[in-house]
């Protein structure tokens, strides 16, 4: 679980160093941000940084996987 917090006059949330490291993000990295009012969730896609043979779709199934399974694939992690 994440907790927004405020930087500045904005408002933040921190990604796990995991999911960016699935997706090839650093800081400093562009991406998109898109709302799917219809299932209240937030998409953060990549822009620009696709990557050669990866299909765009598989790798949002991917981050939603292990969104949906975070804690427990972080349990798993630790045994």
């Amino acid at each position: 679980m994440r907790r927004i917090f405020r930087t500045g006059n904005s408002v933040a949330v921190s990604l796990p160093k995991d999911a960016l490291d699935l997706l090839g993000l650093k800081e400093g990295s562009k991406v998109s941000v898109e709302v799917d009012q219809e299932r209240r969730r937030i998409i953060i896609t990549p822009v620009g940084s696709t990557l050669p043979g990866v299909d765009e779709e598989f790798v949002r199934q991917v981050a939603e996987f292990i969104e949906q399974y975070r804690p427990t694939l972080e349990a798993l992690a630790r045994r």
